[in-house]
């Protein structure tokens, strides 16, 4: 008898082997929305921290998540270290760029608001260095 190795036994292994870390990334997901969803109901109920920090913690998750999507589902977890920063590095200034843009555009409207039309003036107030007069 012959020992034959066929492609459909190592395919086979190969699929399961991504199907494997296709669930495993699933459950992680799954987890991590979990958390986000019954954080968002505590906080609702309950108000136990700043609007800010819940933010910042949802963001913070949703960016966990992003990396899990694109390290399973875009095969980048097996890349290599320079593939992976070509991609990294622009969306970190992607993501600076956004946050730039918020702030400028904050600064514009309160701008606006300051110089409309109509608008009340502070009165000047009138500061001397000269001395008292008695």
């Amino acid at each position: 008898m012959e020992h034959t190795h066929t492609g459909v036994a190592h395919e086979g292994h190969t699929h399961d082997s991504s199907t494997k870390g296709i669930w495993k990334t699933f459950w992680i997901l799954l987890a991590i929305t979990v958390f986000e969803v019954g954080l968002a109901f505590l906080y609702l109920e309950f108000d136990f921290m700043a609007r800010w920090m819940l933010n910042g913690i949802f963001i913070c998750l949703t960016l966990v998540k992003a990396f899990f999507i694109v390290a399973e589902f875009m095969h980048l977890r097996h890349e290599i270290r320079n593939l992976v920063m070509t991609i990294l590095i622009p969306l970190l200034l992607f993501v600076w760029f956004i946050i730039a843009f918020l702030a400028d555009g904050e600064s514009w409207k309160n701008m606006r608001k300051d110089l409309a039309p109509g608008t009340p003036v502070a009165p000047a107030t009138h500061i001397t260095n000269e001395p008292a007069h008695h």
